[in-house]
């Protein structure tokens, strides 16, 4: 018996020795193919088995194979997925995948992507997963509001109504490329988000890159740049089908389909979908259409042309003026729901504040691969808009004495169609016109890219772009009435019986030519220090057409002079890897812009331009620090910018006897500086920990002297703008971040973030800072809100199913995202309240 149990444990002991023996020890590196970026989450799997790792933030693995040689897979959401074969211990190197889109590369090159651990910049990136989790039916910046530095609200909330700060940078100052060509209005830099109603549904990334960023456009931005990667044309045939609903009527339903890439090289990709619904705030009712297209070919192994468009077109209602918290409190509908600027007629919602245009994009690109080191993208695109926004000329629109009910109840539009028709032939009173604008705009960006050797990246090229925006105010409604009478005794419409469709007030053009060049160079030192300088000089040429002012002395062509200016900057820094697992980098820059068209050109019906415009200039400097293991990721970063000769043109309320006065304030400057904190942690495959705290000290930074005048362009006096030590307001100055997302079953996540702002300081009328005894600015309630979500992957038959189920702000927290101060005092403040708790429930079906 003692005998048998002997060889019984040595058999047993043999069999494990086997065992042993047959294990190997694997690992590597996964990177994305083209920019060399780590893959942080990625699936390394021995082929055959359920055995796996997925790789840690700097995309690096180490596995335990089960066989002593066989293969590995790795695959990546996006990517096309890798095969890879091993025999014994082995370390694979660098692993790359290609993305699963074809054409992407040119985007990339373009967009100016930034790299881990060698791109000097602060930076971070959201993935397309994560905004299928996360978005829901907020607005498309708020998937950023967990950044370090953003600070997103919905502003009135109104559909696509949202804006977004960086480092108390409003936007613009803050530079949108959609596939490296830039959306910031071309007169006056702002991003209206509604005209973009549609990215999530094809966002392929998102990278936001703080400060000066690595964007390759010959006029860079201040507080930095929103980096936005569309799908281009899946590899891969395959579609979805997809459709939600949510609070107040929210329902969107589209589909997805890509051909995959065919023998002949040929890929196409299409996406459509419509969203509608009641809103949230009353009156507040949207519908829109967003659609997308993508076609590709591969020419041959030097050529690939890529063609896309997209577009939203929509309309909504609005929330336009603000209350103050004693008024929105003394409300039937309470503040969070509680809007002045809507009523009924003929029984149906009519808005006095409504939002429609749509603004297609278009771009053609193309990738040269010149050789195995160069290679030169171009992307010719060409986008045209046009809409408005609703306006109401008269005194009784939005008054207390025309509601239905209370003062706090809808507007009462039928009583002023009724008074319209009883005035007869003395016209409306009051009608319902709107402000439209409409544009055209072509531009061209190209860039090289050459490989000089392993160590030098030397690249450059053109950014050109012509631009002209007509505007116009124009009647919609007579409200009954049989015309209407513009009383501006200035214009061509004087006294005319204007009816619908007629112009008034204002009717201009006004024109954008900008060139400019840009270079870089990268060097890699050795396998730690990565250098990098960029340098870019530009020309800015801005003229006006003027159709509507009676002033007889225009010149025939009623175009203005050309007013030109010239700019350039230069930025450089370098990253430190002190080993794998610490980083420093620096980065400095300075730049001078030209002042966009609306600081140039003060009234809107005169031609002559302000000889006193000069450029705008910025310095910022940077310092970060980075760690990355295996479990946790983080960063701090230190920032300084100083803004200087910024300019503002404000106009004054119209007084009782119709005149107009213009203040031009030049040499305003502000200093930002901050520091950042973000971290991520993942003590194991199934639980993620993030968070981040942005610590922000934003203030004006000088008195300065203005220049006031009257509308016929004539001096009328000087005056000084006390506003050195006030703090900048419109963003919130301190913001933490903290969010926990766990795999609880194979194919089931929940997740909860919570988002604090503070230190909100109000916007404020600078022209108003004329006392040097004034307070600063009203500060509002800081607030903290909470957000859940559960995700699921299942199965339909032989297709793949997601569930995605969202609640924001789960506890109905009451806050203030927007305060205009009116006064230094919580009492006259005039505000937006955020949105309460809001939820929804999606289902993408992949096919």
């Amino acid at each position: 018996m003692k005998k048998t149990a002997n060889y019984l444990l040595l058999t047993v002991a043999l069999l494990f020795s086997t065992v042993i023996m047959a294990q190997s020890t694997l690992s590597g590196t996964v990177l994305e193919k083209g920019i060399n970026m780590p893959l942080p989450g990625a699936n390394v799997v021995e082929k055959g088995t359920t055995n796996g790792v997925v790789t840690d933030f700097d995309g690096n693995f180490k596995l335990s194979t089960k066989s002593s040689s066989g293969e590995i897979v790795i695959s990546y959401v996006g990517y096309t997925s890798k095969t890879v074969s091993f025999s014994g211990d082995a370390f694979l190197g660098k692993i790359t995948l290609e993305p699963s889109q074809v054409g992407l590369e040119t985007v990339q090159i373009i967009a100016s992507v930034a790299v881990d651990r060698k791109t000097p910049v602060a930076v971070s990136t959201v993935k397309a997963a994560d905004i299928a989790l996360k978005l829901s039916t907020q607005e498309f910046p708020e998937i950023l509001k967990s950044t370090p530095g953003i600070y997103a609200t919905k502003q009135g909330g109104g559909y696509g109504d949202a804006r977004v700060n960086i480092r108390g940078f409003s936007s613009e100052n803050v530079a949108v490329m959609i596939n490296g060509v830039p959306v910031n209005d071309m007169e006056n830099g702002a991003v209206y988000w509604s005209n973009w109603a549609g990215l999530g549904d094809v966002t392929s990334t998102m990278q936001v890159q703080r400060g000066l960023g690595a964007s390759k456009v010959a006029v860079p931005s201040i507080g930095g740049t929103i980096n936005i990667v569309t799908k281009t044309t899946d590899a891969e045939e395959g579609g979805s089908f997809f459709t939600g609903i949510g609070n107040n009527g929210y329902l969107k339903y589209g589909m997805t389909y890509s051909t995959g890439l065919s023998d002949k090289g040929f890929a196409a990709t299409v996406s459509a979908s419509k969203i509608s619904g009641d809103g949230y705030v009353d009156g507040t009712q949207f519908e829109g259409y967003n659609y997308f297209i993508n076609l590709t070919k591969e020419i041959n192994e030097a050529h690939t042309i890529s063609f896309s468009a997209f577009g939203a077109q929509q309309e909504h209602g609005q929330r336009f003026n603000r209350s103050t918290i004693s008024e929105l409190r003394q409300t039937e509908q309470g503040p969070l729901k509680a809007n002045k600027d809507w009523g009924y007629k003929d029984g149906e919602i009519y808005n006095s504040a409504y939002n429609f245009y749509h603004k297609p994009q278009m771009s053609l690109n193309h990738l040269w691969t010149i050789d195995d080191n160069s290679v030169l993208s171009t992307a010719l695109y060409a986008s045209f808009g046009q809409g408005g926004g609703r306006r109401e000329e008269g005194g009784k629109i939005g008054s207390d004495d025309y509601r239905i009910g209370g003062v706090d109840q809808p507007i009462d539009f039928d009583t002023i169609v009724e008074e319209n028709i009883a005035n007869g032939v003395a016209g409306s009173s009051d009608i319902i016109s709107s402000s439209r604008n409409s544009h055209k705009w072509y531009g061209l960006l190209t860039t090289y890219k050459n490989d000089i050797s392993d160590k030098l990246v030397l690249s450059g090229g053109f950014d050109g772009r012509y631009y002209v925006g007509s505007h116009w105010y124009q009647v919609d409604d007579l409200l009954g009435g049989q015309f209407y009478l513009d009383n501006e005794d200035d214009t061509k419409a004087f006294g005319q019986a204007l009816q619908v469709g007629d112009r008034y007030n204002k009717d201009y053009d006004g024109y954008v030519v900008r060139t400019g060049f840009f270079g870089q160079a990268e060097y890699q030192v050795d396998e730690k220090l990565n250098l990098f300088m960029a340098a870019d000089v530009s020309n800015t040429n801005y003229w006006k057409k003027e159709f509507m002012s009676n002033d007889a002395s225009f010149p025939a062509d009623r175009k203005s002079d050309n007013a030109n200016f010239v700019g350039f900057g230069i930025k450089g820094g370098g990253n430190y890897n002190l080993d794998d697992i610490n980083n420093v980098f620096v980065n400095i820059g300075y730049f001078s812009k030209a002042p966009f068209l609306t600081n140039v050109f003060l009234q809107e019906d005169e031609l002559t331009y302000n000889q006193d415009a000069i450029n705008e200039k910025v310095f910022s400097a940077e310092l970060g620090y980075g760690y990355r293991s295996e479990k946790l990721s983080a960063n701090v970063n230190l920032y300084y910018t100083r803004w200087i000769d910024k300019a503002e043109s404000i106009e004054d309320p119209a007084t009782n006897a119709g005149e107009r006065f213009y203040n031009n304030i030049q040499g305003i400057e502000a200093i930002h500086k901050g520091i950042e904190i973000d971290f991520k942690y993942r003590p194991n495959d199934d639980l993620t920990v993030t968070g981040m705290a942005s610590i922000g000290d934003w203030k004006w930074g000088n008195n300065v002297e203005y220049d006031r005048f009257n509308q016929n362009g004539d001096f009328v006096a000087s005056g000084v703008i006390f506003s050195e030590g006030l703090k900048v307001g419109n963003s919130a100055q301190t913001t933490f971040a903290l969010g926990t997302a766990y795999d609880f079953a194979p194919k089931s996540k929940a997740y909860i973030d919570y988002n604090y702002a503070g230190n909100m300081f109000a916007d404020f009328d600078v022209n108003g800072r004329s006392r040097s005894d004034l307070p600063d600015v009203w500060e509002a309630p800081s607030f903290g809100l909470f957000d859940v979500g559960v995700s699921h992957t299942f199965d339909i038959g032989d297709f793949e199913a997601v569930l995605n189920t969202k609640i924001n702000n789960l506890f109905n927290t009451e806050y203030i995202s927007d305060a205009q101060d009116n006064g230094q005092f919580e009492s006259n403040a005039a505000v937006y309240y955020g949105t309460g708790r809001t939820y929804s429930v999606s289902l993408k079906v992949n096919f």
